[in-house]
């Protein structure tokens, strides 16, 4: 499995978790000139912008230590762009997917990291 179907398999396996967890998809894989995010959703009137990193395990690190700084502002640019304005009701958040592929992709875990940066 290449890394762009890992990487569809983790959103989708977020995006049931956000919906189980009461939040509304509001918009997935939004790209605009000054980047991407993966999921936007909403919940008690606040506007969610996650970014999922999907790993085997954390053998290497923690899969959210791969949100850079860098990735972080186009995440912020591409957020206010979005919402047209800074708004007081909106957070940034990073969901870590963990799966095994033996036998076929299975989730092990989703760690939803809130106000991540």
């Amino acid at each position: 499995m290449n890394n762009k179907e890992i990487g569809a398999f983790g959103e989708d396996a977020a995006c049931e978790y956000l919906e189980n967890e009461g939040y509304e998809i509001l918009e997935r894989n939004f790209s605009m000139k000054t980047g991407e995010i993966d999921i936007i959703a909403e919940k008690d009137g606040c506007v969610v912008f996650a970014e999922v990193k999907t790993r085997r395990n954390n053998n290497y690190g923690e899969p959210s230590e791969a949100v850079t700084r860098q990735k972080q502002e186009h995440i912020r640019r591409t957020a206010l762009l979005y919402l047209n304005s800074l708004d007081e009701n909106m957070r940034f958040d990073v969901i870590e997917v963990f799966y095994s592929d033996r036998g076929g992709m299975s989730v092990i875990k989703i760690n939803h990291i809130r106000n991540a940066f």
